[in-house]
């Protein structure tokens, strides 16, 4: 499918709905080779299929998914689906490498294998147009690939096991847009809230994520953000949370001492000229101000900042002024707790509201000064 230049592909729900629907004409004698149907949009879905064949006292179609210009993960992966007939309503399996749902806060309750919502109700509308009613088979899906996909993905986090989700809303995969990659991270917090945090550990990444897990920092309150900070605090304010801890390197957090909430650096990289405003502000000569704004790193511009005695006064500033940004971000509905680092996790300033968060975690710090308040 084409629309525009960029071509659209096909949801995992989707290759499951061909599945059916191929399984169900190959027990009939029809054609199989290639199905069509509408996805729960209206758009006409044209989906080839690689194999039918029949095992034990079902049938088993494979179909090889295809995501169009989507950067997807199961881009060319095969899906199986196998139909059996039973008595009753459909009943939906998980085969290998599809998760099953073992926390609470997902679209699909606990014990259940994870095929969300939109890919239940495409596969009963298949079943529904090609029996004239809504059950009476057994619908089993695997992605072999699915096991080791997982680890690429959320599930692990939301408490999904054993493989990936089947997903989807419509059947349609129209290439990620930045409003879906960011909608697809706040699942986490709906599943913290539900596991019953309501104060939160946010990490922009793998530096916060690994020191995070060194502080022995609850892993289930644990959300990862990207660079959409201020997107994920809002969502969590608009879900009652009422404190969140935001750990991280201060490449990024430098950044939202000046204001900025979208930290991807080729929207907003104003790390050195953040840093540069306080370390002027606490006395660095002109000359240092200018060797810093020269730097490449953060970890450069920390060593003139050493080298000044200013390292330890610049970075509680900034970690004290990216609190206050958060909270007045979000009008006052939430407390922020700031703690920045460096690469190698070595603290370089934490505000208040940081430190008492961290005592209710009972965290585990390296270095016990900075249980103290400074």
């Amino acid at each position: 499918m084409i629309e525009g230049k960029m071509r659209f592909g096909y949801t995992t729900g989707a290759c499951a709905a061909a599945g059916v629907m191929a399984a169900l004409l190959f027990e009939r004698g029809e054609p199989w080779d290639t199905v069509t149907f509408p996805a729960l949009d209206g758009t006409m879905l044209h989906i080839p299929i690689k194999t039918v064949k029949k095992v034990d006292d079902g049938i088993c179609v494979e179909v090889v998914k295809f995501s169009g210009d989507d950067p997807d993960i199961t881009k060319d992966v095969s899906v199986f689906t196998t139909i059996r007939h039973i008595e009753g309503e459909v009943k939906f399996l998980a085969g290998k490498g599809i998760g099953i749902v073992t926390k609470k806060g997902l679209q699909v309750p606990v014990g259940e294998p994870s095929i969300n919502p939109g890919p239940r109700k495409l596969i009963r509308q298949v079943i529904k147009d090609m029996t004239g009613v809504d059950g009476g088979l057994s619908v089993e899906i695997s992605i072999p690939a699915g096991i080791a996909l997982a680890k690429q993905t959320l599930n692990p986090v939301l408490g999904v096991e054993g493989g990936i989700s089947v997903i989807g809303t419509t059947g349609v995969l129209r290439p990620m847009s930045e409003e879906g990659f960011k909608n697809s991270l706040v699942p986490q917090i709906d599943v913290a809230r539900e596991t019953g945090y309501d104060t939160l550990v946010f990490v922009p990444g793998n530096i916060g994520a690994r020191i995070a897990a060194a502080w022995v920092l609850p892993k289930g309150a644990i959300v990862e953000t990207s660079n959409f900070i201020g997107f994920m605090l809002e969502k969590a304010a608009e879900r009652g949370i009422k404190r969140t801890l935001l750990l991280g390197h201060i490449g990024k957090l430098a950044k939202v001492a000046a204001g900025v909430f979208y930290t991807h650096n080729r929207i907003a990289d104003a790390r050195l000229e953040t840093i540069a405003a306080y370390a002027a502000e606490a006395g660095l000569s002109m000359e240092k101000v200018g060797r810093l704004l020269a730097t490449n790193t953060t970890e450069d511009a920390l060593t003139i900042l050493a080298e000044a005695n200013l390292k330890d006064k610049v970075c509680a500033r900034l970690a004290e002024r990216a609190g206050i940004r958060c909270e007045r971000y979000l009008f006052g509905k939430m407390q922020v707790g700031i703690v920045m680092v460096t690469m190698t996790g070595e603290i370089l300033g934490m505000n208040d509201t940081a430190r008492e968060i961290g005592r209710r975690f009972h965290w585990k710090l390296a270095d016990d000064k900075w249980e103290d308040v400074t």
